[in-house]
């Protein structure tokens, strides 16, 4: 007991009886018990997307049978002399994937694996360049089989290795993660896929992690997969029952009875401090919580990367999550201060790197908790599919009139073009109308919190630049600022954005684009009747008019080629209002 205390420690500033009282009721209901026994009512009274959505519970006893067959599959891998493999996906099909390249790192002698989900076709031009596909092993992964993104992918990429090792070699150098009897599975088929792993289709993206679709990619990064599992199968024991309260084990439980009660209170901003190592599994929480609660007029915003203020650079409406590993005592301090000005944190210790596989489990099931806590449905995500069907209304309209709708500029300052659909004429009255003068004039105007929607090719120095503009709106309207990068944040906070109470402030960030890349129409064919550049600028103003008819408030600036001179002017001109 006394170890499990040090490694999960709760210090509630004054909600304590309100949350004990809470946990009296997920006794008394028998939530716990009812949500391993697959009970839909748990959260409605419609078992539509919850029935088939629960495989989650069984996710780390199923991938640890098939342990051995990965094990074998990544050491034939090996030996035929691949050492780079390139995961095309989008959200959950992808982030638990990137975790563990990003946390773990390659072991030596294993593959190198790399993440693409962006549509920018930079981003595509250069992982192009820099794999050999002589030795680059695809990883196409998607639930559904039919994500028109990883689809994207899969064709430009199968075109360019068809081309420089035949048909006959071309297939072996891609594998399928995807639903039994999805479209990709038939693709993979007809393709001649060197393999196709299916998984529980009971399964929803986001609470994937320990399925197929991240123990495959963490299997051929060298992770010891076993070890990993077995620690989510802990996780697991200690999540069966609301009476291991008693015993401080079922901290799962716990933690979703805190994520819901502090929400339903007005903190309904989760705010991650990190080890540095533990930074990008904060990264997959952040669409686990935003898709599962943030719909029907609720949501829990989990705030990840921001820099971390003294107290007095932040609202009361903010909850803190501290993840550490256990010999990492670097942001001790800053937590502190923040406990003794009356925040709420939760501190969360790793024991190494390998206890993510049971944080996986323990944030699954509490951020479930929490949905019922504040009575939401957590497996579904009504507004994601409402902007993708505003996406392919444009591309349909792009192929039969040769050009994408968008809407007028407002106005256009060194380059930079701006929509907006408040009146303004430039970016003083800009400002003015959707942000105020302060922090005070922000929240007059019914604002919570703004989202950064960069849809710029992901690297590290357009990051620099996204997080120094980021911390000068932080600090000027101590407000919570969310950063992602699109179409990525699509398939996650994109669907908390538009089904929450309406409070965000929305910047999309756009590019000019120098270069392009066409999308084969299909695998092996030459013809393409679209661009890499046309689907992103789509996704963009397609979710730009899905916030808009949601009745959010959105500018958009699109960017010249110097990004940096840009992002200079608009730091300038925040810095003057």
């Amino acid at each position: 007991m006394e170890k499990q205390e040090k490694l999960f420690r709760v210090f509630l500033a004054g909600y304590q009886k309100e949350i004990a009282e809470a946990e009296m009721q997920l006794r008394t209901q028998r939530i716990v018990e009812r949500i391993w026994q697959k009970d839909y009512k748990v959260w409605s009274e419609n078992p539509s997307e919850i029935t088939n959505r629960l495989g989650w519970l069984n996710s780390p006893s199923v991938s640890l049978a098939m342990a051995d067959e990965i094990i074998d599959f990544v050491a034939a891998v090996r030996k035929e002399g691949y050492t780079n493999a390139l995961l095309l996906g989008m959200g959950g099909s992808s982030l638990a994937a990137e975790v563990f390249s990003l946390s773990f790192g390659m072991k030596q002698g294993y593959l190198h694996l790399a993440v693409l989900d962006s549509t920018h076709p930079e981003a595509v031009l250069e992982h192009a360049k820099r794999l050999d596909p002589e030795k680059t092993l695809y990883i196409v992964s998607t639930k559904s089989g039919g994500t028109v993104e990883t689809f994207s992918f899969m064709k430009f990429f199968y075109n360019q290795t068809l081309a420089l090792l035949g048909k006959e070699k071309a297939g072996k150098h891609f594998i399928a993660i995807t639903d039994p009897g999805s479209g990709l599975e038939t693709a993979a088929k007809q393709l001649n896929f060197r393999k196709i792993f299916l998984n529980d289709p009971n399964i929803g993206g986001r609470y994937s992690a320990l399925s197929l679709f991240g123990i495959v990619p963490a299997a051929l990064l060298g992770i010891d997969i076993k070890e990993l599992l077995n620690r989510a199968a802990s996780m697991v024991r200690n999540c069966k029952t609301a009476d291991s309260f008693v015993h401080d084990n079922n901290t799962s439980a716990r933690l979703g009875m805190i994520m819901g009660h502090l929400a339903n209170s007005g903190r309904d901003k989760i705010t991650f401090i990190t080890s540095n190592q533990l930074a990008y599994f904060a990264d997959w929480l952040e669409q686990l919580i935003a898709e599962s609660t943030g719909k029907a007029g609720k949501g829990i915003l989990p705030v990840v990367g921001e820099e971390i203020l003294q107290p007095d650079g932040y609202a009361n409406d903010r909850f803190f999550i501290y993840l550490r590993l256990e010999d990492d005592h670097a942001q001790d301090r800053a937590v502190q201060e923040l406990r003794k000005a009356g925040h709420p944190i939760v501190e969360i210790v790793f024991k190494d790197v390998y206890d993510i596989g049971g944080e996986f489990f323990r944030w699954e099931m509490a951020t479930a908790i929490a949905s019922w806590r504040i009575g939401v449905q957590p497996f579904n995500q009504p507004n994601v599919e409402a902007s993708k069907n505003l996406v392919r209304e444009m591309l349909a309209e792009y192929s039969r009139e040769g050009k994408l709708p968008q809407p007028p500029v407002k106005f256009e300052v060194a380059g930079i073009k701006v929509y907006a659909e408040k009146n303004a004429n430039d970016f003083k009255s800009l400002w003015r109308e959707y942000f105020g003068n302060d922090a005070k004039g922000f929240r007059n105007k019914g604002n919570e919190y703004i989202s950064i929607q960069a849809y710029l090719k992901p690297d590290k120095t357009t990051w620099q630049l996204l997080q120094k503009f980021r911390t000068m709106i932080q600090k000027k309207y101590k407000t919570a600022v969310t950063v992602g990068y699109g179409p990525r944040f699509l398939h996650s906070t994109g669907q908390l954005h538009k089904g929450d109470a309406g409070k965000g402030l929305f910047i999309q960030i756009i590019s000019r684009m120098d270069k392009d890349a066409p999308i084969p129409d299909h695998a092996g064919a030459d013809k393409s009747s679209m661009s890499f550049g046309t689907l992103i600028t789509a996704q963009a103003f397609g979710d730009r008019q899905a916030l808009l008819e949601n009745k959010r408030h959105v500018v958009t600036f699109q960017l010249n080629t110097d990004q940096e001179t840009d992002f200079d002017t608009l730091s300038e001109i925040l810095a003057s209002n």
